[in-house]
Formats: structure tokens, C-alpha cells, sequence
């Protein structure tokens, strides 16, 4: 690896040409792709989407499993010219036909299942498509097309955000965007073509489409998995030899409290965490459970992709970090006042570079609103992206994240960071998962409400809890609610679903 990742951009469905002919790109439940199977099959599909879709830049969609097709999309769409818009299969009808709407999809493949749950209109302009059908005519119909000769600011895809804060948003990428990030990922993560990388986040959502961008860059094997339990996840890592696992703190809880035959963990060399904060607790249990992984916590946000990862020889020391700026990126801290934050100095998180996304799909106020002139003090200039998150920077450089500016919890008169209230309350060890919202109160302006998943028998957690906090806490962050659950919603990415929690709050204080 070298000492600084090559910058060279190049069409994002030139990838796989990185890898070795022969060698295993694709493993799937009954076959294994090598990389030159790969290209072909994905050149097979992009002549056919160029029959179906002849107009270049037009928005291609696709609401699918893990299957060898969603594999394949990314980069059989730009190939032929289109732009991919990967729709999240736990997306419902009403999500769906938003995005086929906005993003004026001209054609949209599925299984039957999912077709047969929308109604009349929802497809607005596009075509479906079942996926079997897509399949069978891929044979040798007509020669694959070649490696596209796309531009770096050419569109390759629109993500669809999951909607936490109103109706999704198509953040917009280009080649230049994706290829950047693959290289960055592989540099940093020390990705090599020995490497099994576990697919099981959505492909719509960036974390999870990276894993196939990079893993393919550095020349090594993806295994993709839609898992119904975690249990699937750890027959996946022993079946398939996986040796690198990207997942978000939710999942992560899961799999540490399963049963993990000795050499499946043992070979497991790579741990990657995003879409929330690791607790110490939560380290010391992947610690114990992966002795040979080397634990990587990151920052991200599908405006500009990633921002910042903690080095692995630093997470003992500094657990809930969030490290220091990825390659390509240059992640500030600015001020209130608008100028840099001083060390330990509370800020807005701002990350410009190549990195930084086109904006929102046809949506000019929001872009206006998060897409802004990076500060004067930027070394890189330009565009930039202003995340709202609330994040200091401690004397030895690193980072470590505060919340957002718009969850902040106003009680009393004080402002207070959920994020802080969550972490005390796991840092007890009586809560295993929790969620701090703010409800409104006529005496506090808003009152803390913890919603929590024991990790102790609940009745001693539920006894505990909040002499615990009241320890560790000042007067006016200890909850004045706390809401036992045995399951934790998530959202279609995997996150601890706030905004469907807030909503059942809610509705339980005006009932």
C-alpha cells in the first residue's frame, strides 16, 4: 500500500478491471464470480438496460435483494450511460412510488413480490421489470458493451436518504464521487485482495454500496447477505471465510451476544462501525468476541460519503472518538462565530473536497441550505457540507462528536445533547440500547424521555437506572421518563429509529 492513495479518477464501472481475471470477485449462495466473470455480466446487463433505456443520464431504479443483480447494478448502469437510483427493499409501497416520482425513474427492476404492492401510478414514468425476466435475457443475445468512457463529474447514482427528518432526498454522486471513495476506503481500511468483505447493509445506503466499490477496487471478494437473523450472519463469516464486517451499532449489540464458533471469529480481521457511536462497553465486547480484528470506528454522512475513521491502535484509549479526516477529505470545525473552533472548542462539523456530493436530486432550497462555500479558512476551498453535527476537536487532533444542532434537548433552560444521555445510561451496564428524545413540557419547555432495552433482568434495571443517572449525571440531564423495551425499532438502514419513537411518544402524551 502506499503512502498516500492515487487521486487518478477513472469511469466507476471500470472497478472490477482492478482485480485478477481468475480470482473470486462475486460469492454468492450457489456460485462464485471471478473478476472476469464479473465484467462480462456486467457489460451483458448494461447492453440490455442501453436497449431499454437508449437516453443517456436517464434514472434506472432497482428494489432488490442481495441478489447477483443489485450486485451488478452500480456498475452496469453508468456502463450504459444511466444513473442508478438503488431503492432500500424495506421500503414500503408509499416510500417507493415518492422516489420513482422524483427521480423520474424510466425503469425500475424488482422480484414479483414487491411489483405486486404497488398501485396504479405509483411507477409514475417508469418501466417494470421483474427480475427473473432481467435475468433470462441476459444470454448471448447481443455483446456485452465495453468500460464506459464517462467524465469524473458524469451522475452515477441518486441514494435516497431514509426519510428521518420528512420525505426522502436524492443525494446526488458522480464517477469522480464513488471511484474517490473506494480509493479512500481501501487505503485507509488496508484492504487487500485476500480480503472476504460480508455485505449486510443495504446497497442503498452508502456504507453498504461501498463495500462492493471497494472491495472490487482492491481486487478482493464480496460476499453479499440479506440475514433474517444474526445468527445467519455468523454461519455467513464460517461458510464463506469473511474477514471483514461492516455494521452499525444495532447489529453489532446482536452479534456479540451470539454464540461465535472459535475460528469463524478468529478469522475475522476487520471490523468497521458507522450510523452511530460505539459505547466503551460495546468495544471491550467486540474486543472479546474478535480477538484478532482490528476495529475501525467511523463518521459519515451520505452528503459527502465518509468524513473521519479513529485508528484501530487508538481505540482503546480514546473509545468514543470519531478520529480524524479520511483521504480526500477535509473535515472543520467551525465556530459559532464562523471561524475555526479553538481545541475542545464546540463546533459545526463542515467537510469539503472531492468527496462532497452534487446536492439534492431537483431540489435547489434544500441544496442551498446544506451545499455552501466551504469557510475561508478551508485549505481545499470550494464546495462544501455543512452536516449540522456538533463536534470538538481535542488537543492531540482527534475528533469526537457532540450531536446534531436540531436534536438538541431544551430543558430548563439548558440545552442537552441526547447522545450524552445515551451513553451514561449504557455506561451503567444496565441498558444495553437507548434512545434520549425531548417531549414538551409545560414546566421545562421539553422533558427528557429515555426509551431503553435492558441488558440486566428488567426488574433490577428498571429499579436502577435512574438512582444510577441521578449519580452520574446533573440535575437537569437525568430523564424524567424512562420507557422499557424489549425490542428496539430501526430504521430501514439499520439505525435506532428515532423519529419513529419520538412519534409513539408522542401520540402515548396526547392520547
Amino acid at each position: 500500500m502506499s503512502a498516500d492513495p492515487d487521486p487518478t479518477v477513472h469511469p466507476l464501472d471500470h472497478l472490477p478491471l482492478r482485480g485478477v481475471p481468475e480470482a473470486p470477485a462475486l460469492i454468492l449462495r450457489n456460485e462464485t464470480l471471478s473478476f472476469e466473470a464479473l465484467n462480462d455480466r456486467v457489460g451483458r446487463l448494461a447492453a440490455w438496460l442501453a436497449r431499454q433505456v437508449p437516453e443517456k443520464g436517464a434514472r434506472v431504479a432497482t428494489w432488490l435483494a442481495k441478489t447477483e443483480l443489485a450486485c451488478l447494478m452500480p456498475l452496469a448502469a453508468v456502463r450504459a450511460g444511466l444513473v442508478h437510483v438503488p431503492v432500500n427493499p424495506l421500503l414500503k409501497r408509499a416510500q417507493v412510488a415518492h422516489i420513482l416520482a422524483d427521480s423520474g425513474a424510466r425503469l425500475m427492476i424488482s422480484n414479483t413480490a414487491r411489483l405486486d404492492t404497488l398501485e396504479p401510478g405509483d411507477a409514475g414514468q417508469a418501466t417494470l421489470f421483474e427480475e427473473a425476466g432481467v435475468r433470462e435475457g441476459l444470454g448471448g443475445e447481443s455483446d456485452p458493451l465495453p468500460p464506459s468512457k464517462a467524465a469524473p463529474d458524469d451522475l452515477a447514482a441518486i441514494l435516497y436518504t431514509s426519510g428521518s427528518t420528512g420525505r426522502p432526498k436524492g443525494v446526488v454522486l458522480s464517477h469522480a464521487n464513488l471511484w474517490l471513495g473506494a480509493v479512500s476506503v481501501v487505503h485507509y481500511l488496508k484492504v487487500t485482495p485476500a480480503d472476504r468483505v460480508l455485505a449486510v447493509l443495504p446497497f442503498a445506503f452508502d456504507y453498504g454500496q461501498n463495500q462492493l466499490l471497494s472491495t472490487w477496487y482492491a481486487g478482493g471478494a464480496v460476499v453479499p447477505l440479506d440475514y433474517l437473523t444474526p445468527r445467519d450472519v455468523v454461519k455467513a463469516v464460517a461458510r464463506d471465510g469473511v474477514t471483514s464486517i461492516a455494521a452499525v451499532p444495532p447489529l453489532w449489540l446482536q452479534l456479540v451476544e451470539q454464540e461465535w464458533p472459535g475460528d469463524a471469529a478468529r478469522q475475522v480481521r476487520r471490523l468497521t462501525n458507522s450510523g452511530g457511536a460505539l459505547t466503551p462497553s460495546l468495544v471491550r465486547a467486540l474486543r472479546a468476541k474478535f480477538p484478532e480484528a482490528r476495529l475501525y470506528p467511523m463518521y459519515g454522512l451520505t452528503e459527502a460519503f465518509r468524513s473521519t475513521y479513529l485508528d484501530p491502535d487508538l481505540v482503546d484509549a480514546h473509545p468514543t472518538s470519531i478520529g480524524r479526516a479520511i483521504p480526500f477529505a477535509e473535515i472543520m470545525v467551525v465556530a459559532d462565530s464562523g471561524g475555526e473552533a479553538a481545541p475542545d472548542e464546540e463546533g459545526e462539523l463542515v467537510h469539503a473536497g472531492p468527496l462532497v456530493a452534487q446536492g439534492y436530486w431537483r431540489d435547489t432550497e434544500r441544496t442551498a441550505e446544506r451545499f455552501r462555500p466551504a469557510p475561508a479558512f478551508s485549505a481545499l476551498g470550494g464546495m462544501a457540507v455543512w452536516s449540522g453535527d456538533r463536534v470538538r476537536r481535542d488537543g492531540e487532533g482527534l475528533l469526537h462528536f457532540m450531536g446534531r444542532r436540531d436534536a438538541m434537548i431544551k430543558t430548563s433552560g439548558n440545552r442537552v445533547s441526547p447522545q450524552e444521555v445515551e451513553e451514561a445510561a449504557v455506561a451503567t451496564g444496565l441498558v444495553a440500547e437507548a434512545v434520549a428524545l425531548g417531549l414538551p413540557d409545560p414546566q421545562l419547555g421539553h422533558a427528557i424521555h429515555l426509551v431503553a432495552r435492558p441488558a440486566v433482568a428488567a426488574e433490577k434495571a428498571e429499579a436502577e437506572l435512574l438512582p444510577a443517572l441521578t449519580r452520574a449525571l446533573p440535575n437537569f440531564m437525568v430523564p424524567r421518563h424512562v420507557h422499557w423495551r424489549a425490542d428496539m425499532p430501526v430504521s430501514p438502514n439499520g439505525k435506532l429509529d428515532r423519529v419513529a419513537l419520538a412519534a409513539e411518544l408522542a401520540a402515548g402524551e396526547n392520547a
